[in-house]
């Protein structure tokens, strides 16, 4: 097998790794959306957005929620994956023993600290978030509850600025549209 085809391998394996761990899980939309539709999205921002080919990144990114989000461990991630995608991986992973309140402020004080490859899944994981909150928004969410998010989003991006410009820009973009809440 060369090459091309062991990352095409190694990413499907991941995708169906994530559609496993995350099968019974739904977004907070009106719909209910699969879970999996997020991980995938990530991937395809990169990859058709921000031309990233990085295949360490692109599994990362499918992975990303797995530790946070299901019953994965850091080990099994490195067992199937390796220490590379496991070590993205748990760098964007938020520490759910702490409240919301302090992950929040977590990820604001470690974006620039975190490696090159976690701040590009970090950039399409808000890029993706963001889009999902102005085209399917969680149940119940008010104008000012997305503005609130939005804006926390931008300092988490802040911090990761330099690391990739198509993506940063996309994401301004994006952030732009928070306008349109009040």
């Amino acid at each position: 097998m060369n090459k091309q085809d062991k990352h095409l391998a190694n990413f499907i394996k991941a995708v169906a790794f994530a559609a496993e761990k995350h099968r019974r899980q739904r977004r907070k939309d009106v719909e209910a959306s699969p879970y999996i539709n997020h991980p995938i999205a990530l991937a395809n921002v990169l990859s058709h957005e921000g031309g990233v080919d990085d295949i360490d990144v692109l599994c990362a990114a499918i992975l990303h929620d797995t530790i946070e989000d299901t019953k994965t461990t850091a080990e099994e991630l490195e067992q199937v994956f390796g220490a590379k995608i496991m070590s993205i991986v748990l760098e964007v992973s938020d520490d759910k023993n702490l409240k919301s309140a302090e992950r929040k402020q977590q990820q604001i004080e470690h974006a620039p600290h975190i490696s090159h490859e976690a701040k590009l899944v970090k950039l399409a994981d808000k890029i993706c978030n963001l889009r999902d909150i102005l085209t399917m928004p969680p149940a119940g969410w008010s104008a000012q509850r997305k503005q609130t998010y939005f804006d926390w989003a931008k300092k988490v991006i802040d911090g990761l600025r330099g690391a990739h410009p198509q993506l940063e820009a996309i994401f301004d973009a994006v952030y732009a549209q928070s306008q349109t809440f009040t």
